[in-house]
């Protein structure tokens, strides 16, 4: 018998067929249970209030599970009021008790409809799996409840005494909250972030400490999570690319706050080098919903125009060391005139809405100064030092890749790069092609390495190549021609702000190309579907998401603030259940006490459903597939304990 050594090993797990039938018995009848739900978001963009809402709301998941429970059988009130519990049990609670409505006949009620849902959300997982998803506290009181025998008159009585013994002993608040955290653990099974926690919004680092708790959660990659992952990692290029964005946004809360990351010295450095400067440049800071003070915004656009420049002569120095990413057209410093009122642009020259570059030598541009390099290590260092940073980091690096496969689902946040030609774009690099999945492999490797082997001498590569995954032309992150940072702050004429989206975006509605982007990743095409994000779906315009006859879902709809006056709604989400998909938009979402007092909601509004034509189970998917592989490994063990090859211990 091939492999025996193998099985001897694994009889060490299994020692006899008693062992090894249970197992194989257990295994097959979780094939033939409903797949999980898998909750799909993407270019959350550090805005934690919509996150955390969807999160809590499942994107409607919740209210179908209570509804699907319940019918006609509760006032609608009622149910909004349940929903508002599961999502958040603590607050209202709070709200709840403050207005004289709880009392015990409410508890038996409401703790009696939590276990019901429960029951309902638990239906499709083993209980095992169920036992796994409850807290210590109230494990064995849950699961001795959501056990459907309380038709069984013998065992009523049993229950009541439960419930009065929890509200007697002044535990009902905590054990509602208990309710509420398994039931919305349990109604979705697997989590997507398709890219871009963050920037723009406040909140990244709230979003991080929610992903960490999650039970299942996987990343893919955006190119505003690659910089932080860069800066993490000690790239010059991308610490200064993420202080930009966050003084351009007026979101500091994550850099200072979040990570504790000291600005003061850039401060003092921008407050002196550029005080008689108006930056008229950088004075259009989105303001987030802050109230901040005219010196302050003033500060800030000092201190925005300050690491610009720093960020464009560390950008010169990466493009002149790595001729291979093909990016001298973004070397505009030296473009300037010498008395910086023009810069050539594409041959052409444009007039310079600033002229004052006090920093910037003409003869050696890219060139930092002394007080620059001073500066630029101290963020270096507050970037490496900074224990939360690094724990978010490393979880994303844990978590993430450039993409997914998934239960016949391809995830990536960008693009696969495509020719004019509609043939899959190359990417050179030290005398090796790569193109489609390889292009995708190889900077996923490279990212890691940027992060992980920071001690090896090929490093400052792969620093530089975290840098090009986040504004290069041929990275599957970025997807445009250029990334015009220079031009949109120094020259008005708008056709030098363009940046051209690469010719994926032409055939991202072309089934032919869909399916071979899914060939190309060793995905069935007649059940696999891409879903993406990356650039926001213009809603306002009648765009669809949907693309392709459903080959393609792009989800990035306008979590962002900042994009939704273009988009018109607040995003799209995706639920992949085991009878159907839905994608569902969001209107904005402001405060959760909203919910919490009023029992409103983000209403999803279903905008696209794709059924099944037929209820998936486990045995559809990817844990399925391991699942089989692993009953036919038991059965093998199986014959050669039956033949007597390996001996049975007891």
């Amino acid at each position: 018998m091939e492999h025996l050594n193998y099985y001897k090993l694994l009889a060490k797990q299994y020692p006899n067929i008693d062992e090894v039938s249970k197992e194989i018995i257990n295994l097959s009848a979780i094939l033939s249970l409903p797949k999980g739900t898998e909750h799909f978001l993407t270019d959350i963009h550090g805005e934690y209030e919509a996150f955390s809402h969807v999160v809590r709301n499942a994107s409607g998941t919740v209210k179908r599970k209570i509804e699907e429970t319940f019918g006609d059988t509760l006032p609608v009130e009622d149910k909004e009021i349940l929903a508002s519990i599961v999502y958040y049990p603590k607050e209202k609670l709070v709200f709840l008790n403050k207005n004289g409505v709880v009392n015990e006949k409410w508890y038996r009620t409401t703790i009696y409809h939590l276990v019901l849902i429960l029951r309902n959300a638990g239906y499709k997982y083993t209980r095992s799996k169920v036992r796994k998803s409850l807290p210590e506290n109230f494990g064995y009181i849950i699961e001795e409840l959501v056990q459907e025998k309380e038709v069984l008159e013998s065992k009523k009585n049993y229950y009541k005494e439960i419930i009065k013994s929890v509200i007697r002993t002044e535990r009902a608040d905590d054990f509602i909250i208990a309710l509420a955290d398994v039931i919305r653990r349990l109604v979705v099974d697997r989590l997507h972030i398709v890219g871009d926690i963050y920037d723009r919004g406040p909140g990244a680092h709230l979003i991080m400490d929610d992903i960490l708790k999650h039970h299942n959660v996987d990343i893919q990659w955006g190119n505003h999570d690659i910089i932080w992952m860069g800066a993490a990692a000690g790239s010059r290029a991308c610490i200064a690319n993420v202080l930009r964005i966050c003084l351009r946004y007026g979101s500091l809360e994550t850099v200072q706050d979040g990570y504790g990351i000291n600005l003061l010295p850039l401060a003092q450095f921008a407050a002196n080098t550029y005080r008689d400067d108006p930056v008229e440049c950088f004075q259009s800071i989105v303001k987030n919903g802050h109230e901040f003070k005219e010196r302050d915004l003033d500060l800030m656009a000092k201190m925005q125009k300050a690491i610009t420049v720093i960020q464009f002569k560390i950008e010169g120095q990466i493009i002149k060391r790595q001729p291979s990413f093909k990016m001298d057209d973004r070397l505009l410093l030296d473009k300037m005139s010498r008395d910086r009122k023009k810069v050539k642009i594409g041959g052409k020259d444009y007039e310079m809405k600033d002229s004052f570059f006090p920093t910037v030598d003409y003869d050696d541009p890219y060139k930092l100064t002394d007080d620059e390099n001073e500066i630029m290590d101290v963020l270096l260092i507050n970037f490496k030092h900074s224990g939360k940073l690094q724990k978010h980091v490393k979880y994303l690096y844990s978590k993430g890749s450039i993409y997914l496969s998934c239960n016949d689902n391809l995830l990536y946040h960008g693009c696969i790069p495509f020719t004019d030609e509609g043939e899959f774009d190359t990417f050179e690099m030290n005398g090796k092609i790569y193109s489609g999945k390889s292009l995708c492999d190889y900077l996923d490797e490279k990212i890691r390495d940027a992060y992980f082997n920071q001690s090896e001498s090929s490093n400052f590569f792969n620093r530089d190549i975290v840098w090009y995954a986040w504004c290069g032309e041929d990275s599957p992150l970025f997807g445009k021609s250029k990334m015009a940072t220079f031009e949109r702050c120094f020259v008005d004429e708008k056709e030098t702000h363009k940046e051209d989206q690469n010719a994926y975006y032409m055939f991202r509605d072309d089934v032919e190309k869909c399916n071979m982007i899914l060939d190309e990743f060793g995905i069935d095409k007649n059940r696999g579907r891409i879903i993406n994000g990356h650039v926001p779906v213009n809603t306002k315009k009648g765009e669809n998401p949907v693309k392709a006859e459903g080959k393609m879902f792009v989800i990035d709809g306008g979590f962002s603030k900042s994009y939704q006056k273009t988009t018109g709604i607040a995003g799209y989400t995706l639920i992949f259940n085991s009878v159907s998909m839905i994608l569902v938009s969001h209107q904005p979402f402001e405060d959760h006490n909203v919910t919490i007092k009023k029992n409103e909601d983000m209403v999803p509004q279903e905008v696209y459903v794709k059924k099944e034509p037929k209820r998936l189970l486990v045995e559809d998917t990817d844990v399925g597939r391991d699942l089989k592989a692993t009953i036919k490994i038991l059965e093998e063990l199986l014959n050669a304990y039956r033949k007597g090859l390996i001996e049975q211990t007891f």
